[in-house]
């Protein structure tokens, strides 16, 4: 889970920067003064006792900084991401849990709003439904990470956030490990999120995201909900496109109405009509105009891209989230996509940079920054506004 607000930790009184002294650091060097000034802080912030003194464990973790370098997963496209991710296997595994698990679900839709296939996909994509929720020791990734100079706004304000779990005493010492950047549990939170949106749904006193089912599936509901779900609410819906649409509206950023969508020609993948309605939703081209293409609605906009920022992954859970609800495979599009390569897309970014648009990292993902520097770009030399960059257009753009 990568839902991290910095803006709320400091509200609720974490360190800010400049109380953690503003340093970062890209070896092990000066990682021990960091780590004095961490305890310090915690001790001023209330946390004692046995949280406190896990602190005195954590090491400075090279093997998670280069984990953290190598991230280059979500550079892949959406039908090579969706179908490694998005399996029959997990797709029958998620409905089956679902029925077994059926008293639990009901009540948290009637709580919290958010449908079972939802939360089902979700606990697919994070740890396998609970089966690999990782054994790295928590807080030491995420001091190592807080330490480190790519991105320590991240990782800073979950550090007194997962004492906070020991010293309430949801999670032992022991029992504090997950993945490798600091997620906990069967659907991955992060500490922040697991101490403010944890829930405990079972009844036995303790938020346990590790192996009680009902904390896990409403814990997950809760958050989605934080992040702005709208009970009764579409996500994500396949279509097909006509030829003649204009491609500059396919952006997640604009929304229009499913009457004006079916005006342009937009049907539903099985080739029926869109509602006439007035239910806003932007069309999402993963993979440009010859690709598969969604109806992108509030649920998606707001809630999946505040899960994960990655475009890739967070289609990829909500399309996961139909087929579980019954929806057919994905529409693959009209044409053969040409997939640029992770190099291709790295000297892309640089190229935009250089031109002046933010597009952030030259990290080989094509993301938000990156997609609309690309519609910038094609509707500047006439190119249909899709915001994906196909190898041809790389080469033309980069005179190559």
């Amino acid at each position: 889970m990568k839902y991290l607000i910095v803006a709320l930790g400091l509200a609720l009184g974490f360190a800010s920067s400049s109380a953690m002294a503003a340093t970062c650091g890209n070896t092990a060097q000066g990682f021990d003064g960091f780590l004095a000034k961490i305890k310090k802080e915690a001790s001023a912030q209330g946390v004692s006792g046995e949280a406190l003194g896990v602190l005195d464990t954590v090491q400075y973790d090279a093997g998670v900084i280069k984990r953290d370098r190598a991230q280059n997963v979500f550079a892949q496209s959406f039908l090579q991401f969706s179908g490694r991710m998005a399996t029959d296997a997990r797709i029958t595994k998620g409905r089956a849990l679902i029925v077994k698990n059926k008293a639990t679900f009901d009540a948290v839709q009637q709580q919290y709003g958010v449908p079972a296939p939802v939360i089902a996909a979700f606990w697919a994509l994070e740890t396998d439904f609970g089966a690999d929720i990782g054994h790295s020791p928590t807080v030491q990734s995420l001091v190592t990470l807080a330490w480190d100079c790519r991105r320590p706004e991240k990782f800073r304000p979950q550090i007194i956030p997962a004492l906070h779990l020991i010293q309430k005493g949801w999670l032992s010492p022991a029992e504090m490990q997950g993945a490798w950047a600091g997620e906990i549990g069967q659907t991955q939170f992060m500490a922040f999120d697991y101490d403010t949106s944890g829930v405990d749904f079972d009844g036995d006193g303790k938020v346990n995201l590790r192996d009680s089912v009902p904390d896990v599936v409403a814990s997950t509901a809760n958050l989605l909900r934080k992040s702005g779900w709208l009970a009764g609410q579409p996500w994500l819906q396949d279509v097909k496109l006509t030829t003649d649409l204009p491609y500059d509206q396919a952006d997640l950023a604009i929304n229009h109405t499913r009457a004006e969508w079916a005006k342009w020609g937009v049907v539903e993948a099985g080739g029926q009509p869109l509602k006439p309605d007035k239910v806003p939703a932007a069309l999402l081209l993963p993979m440009g105009k010859d690709g598969p293409a969604f109806l992108a609605y509030h649920n998606f906009t707001k809630a999946y891209l505040k899960w994960n920022e990655s475009l890739v992954y967070s289609t990829t859970a909500a399309y996961l989230a139909t087929r579980i609800a019954g929806a057919g495979p994905v529409f693959a599009g009209r044409g053969q996509v040409h997939v640029p390569s992770y190099e291709q897309v790295v000297a892309l970014q640089n190229f935009l940079a250089s031109k002046g648009y933010d597009v952030g990292k030259a990290d080989g993902k094509i993301g938000s920054g990156t997609r609309a520097a690309v519609k910038a770009e094609q509707l500047k030399i006439g190119w249909p506004a899709d915001s994906y960059p196909t190898p041809e257009f790389i080469a033309k753009l980069l005179g190559r």
